[in-house]
């Protein structure tokens, strides 16, 4: 085979493996880093179908570097400073006290367990500080834990990125001059020099960068189709210029600028996030296989038991004492302490970052990349199948839950809203309107007044236990465009919309990414459904039998009958779209709504 068509299928294999992990962790519910580490491996060292020093040769580490770079930056256009309020003090404890814990405490197992001498231990321990959004992110979609943690987690998970590949670059420059025997007072006084650069250069170019780009978004400078482009050029350049005035602090700056680009006020950046993190995805998703397909297996052999016991001690030992040393004064919860403590994944920073030291350090560095593997893979299989069922077992999340966020307090949403929650389910109603909101207060219902398409109100919804979003809103255009706001958050499968009042004809039918899932039937429009409870309909709930089926239920109401939900043997809600056929089974709970006349016919029947 030509090196050309070696190169090509590399590539394709990089991109079927990478997009096929994400797809089967998707259904399957389990951390994709999972299944992208076993593919590389397959394609790396057992295969060799992909061999990433032969296909890309010098340029593999910039190109990783670089796309790094651009996953901390999407992962920072997520932060909000308002969240702050509530934990920041937790999270300057958790990046200071916590971070100089983390390292001291692997530095001292590195030493111990592994026996690496101190400088490569005082570098496996400050790589060893991150973790990454690359593997928290997902976890946190996959969790969804309730409350503040998830904050907190999301923020240490991205800021700890770019101080703890600095550290490593002082740890390494420190350790070099040391091995040289160079190490002096005024080599001390270049580390220090060198860490102001690196606050001061990524700081301040981050700062430039998200300003420049922030004014040219609002004064609509640029084309949308372009916005998304310009703002990778803007993350390419800075990286690229904050690298060249000091060394690794191209981190720092993307870092810096997505968190002030995404906190300007009047600074529209939906296009670029949506750009952001698809191309994110699969930056992941090719990167953790190319890195894991240089792997070895004797590399990880010549660590033997020590590299267990070491692992042991990082996931039992380390984590646990960084949290809750840094949590001594913090108003957090002793479970969200506890859930905390077993959340420390690490990811592609720490991956890079070691393999980029250990070539430098040549021989002096064997074993360090081992070791953040292992590290890696066994922190993410431990978090990956056990955080999801502690978070669920400390209160701090549901599994699959099946409550609804519901657009419109009117007074049939709020009918339908009691119907749900006597079955037992979360519904939170949301309304921009005082008066509905109040008069559902009082009768008991969960709401929160404002406007759906806000981003702010979504930021602040405690979302927990709710996992399903209905656009009830007489506006039609305000329910696509909650439905299209809302899709990143409940996935576009679980987001419903009533059906629009002016028939759609086949020519001109909507594309599928404009609205959601058309909620009950074509013809059940907000105002056919307004007009219904005006006319006296009240929504019933039926336990449908064997004697009592689908079939008896449907000759016993006629047309007056419009199914609006199913609950499973299982205590399952069901939605009933306008796309879902299949017909309620003996033993499922149907919610229809239906005619007075047609009520007061069959009051034996509940």
């Amino acid at each position: 085979m030509k090196h050309g068509d070696e190169f090509s299928l590399a590539l394709v294999c990089l991109l079927v493996l990478g997009v096929s992990a994400q797809w089967l962790a998707a259904r399957l519910k389990l951390p994709s880093i999972l299944f992208l580490l076993a593919f590389g491996i397959v394609a790396g060292p057992i295969t060799g179908l992909v061999d990433p020093d032969a296909m890309l040769g010098a340029a593999l580490f910039p190109i990783v570097s670089l796309a790094v770079a651009v996953i901390l930056f999407e992962g920072s256009l997520n932060l909000r400073f308002r969240e702050l309020a509530e934990i920041g003090g937790t999270l300057l404890s958790l990046l200071t006290v916590g971070v100089a814990v983390t390292w001291a405490l692997a530095t001292l197992a590195a030493h111990a367990v592994l026996g690496f001498d101190w400088i490569k231990s005082l570098l496996l321990g400050a790589v060893l500080v991150v973790t990454g959004p690359t593997v928290i992110g997902p976890l946190l979609r996959q969790i969804r834990p309730i409350g503040r943690v998830g904050s907190i987690a999301r923020w240490e998970g991205i800021i700890i990125d770019p101080i703890g590949a600095v550290l490593a670059v002082l740890v390494f420059e420190v350790g070099f001059s040391i091995h040289t025997a160079a190490m002096d007072h005024a080599s001390s006084a270049s580390a220090v020099a060198g860490l102001l650069r690196t606050i001061l250069a990524g700081g301040g170019i981050g700062a430039a960068g998200a300003i420049l780009l922030g004014w040219l978004l609002r004064r609509h400078a640029i084309p949308d189709y372009l916005e998304s482009l310009v703002a990778l050029m803007f993350v390419v350049a800075g990286f690229f210029a904050a690298n060249l005035a000091q060394p690794e602090s191209g981190l720092v700056t993307v870092t810096v600028m997505g968190v002030l680009l995404a906190n300007q006020r009047g600074t529209n950046i939906q296009h670029i996030l949506e750009f952001k993190e698809s191309l994110s995805l699969l930056l992941i998703s090719t990167l953790f296989i190319l890195l894991s397909a240089r792997l070895r297996f004797d590399e990880f052999g010549s660590l033997g038991w020590r590299g267990v016991l070491f692992l042991a001690i990082m996931i039992l030992l380390v984590r646990p004492l960084s949290v809750w040393t840094a949590a001594l004064r913090s108003r957090i919860s002793w479970r969200e302490k506890v859930f905390l403590s077993w959340l420390a994944p690490r990811g592609i920073v720490a991956a890079s970052v070691s393999s980029v030291f250990a070539i430098r350090l040549d021989d002096q560095g064997d074993g360090l990349v081992p070791a953040t593997f292992l590290v890696i893979i066994g922190t993410v299989c431990v978090y990956g199948v056990t955080a999801g069922p502690l978070a669920r077992r400390l209160g701090l999340a549901v599994a699959d839950p099946q409550g609804l966020l519901i657009a419109g307090a009117r007074a049939g949403n709020r009918a339908i809203a009691h119907a749900l929650q006597n079955a037992g389910f979360t519904v939170v109603l949301v309304d921009t309107n005082h008066w509905n909101i109040q008069t559902g207060r009082m009768e008991g219902l969960l709401t929160i007044e404002g406007d759906i398409l806000s981003e702010q109100l979504v930021e602040r919804l405690d979302l927990g236990g709710i996992g399903r979003f209905l656009a009830m809103t007489p506006n039609d255009e305000v329910n696509s465009l909650a439905t299209l706001h809302l899709a990143g958050v409940f996935t576009r499968s679980q987001v419903y919309q009533m059906s629009p009042r002016r028939r759609i004809e086949p020519q001109e039918s909507r594309p599928m990414n404009v609205h959601g899932r058309i909620l009950f039937g074509n013809d059940v429009t907000a105002l056919a459904l307004d007009q219904r409870f005006e006319r006296g309909a009240v929504v019933k709930t039926t336990k449908l039998t064997e004697e009592f089926n689908f079939a008896a239920f449907k000759e016993r109401y006629q047309d007056s009958a419009w199914l609006l939900f199913l609950v499973t043997e299982s205590g399952k809600l069901q939605i009933r779209a306008a796309d879902d056929k299949s017909p309620p089974r003996p033993g499922q709970t149907v919610i229809a709504l239906v005619d007075p006349v047609a009520e007061n016919s069959s009051a034996a029947v509940d």
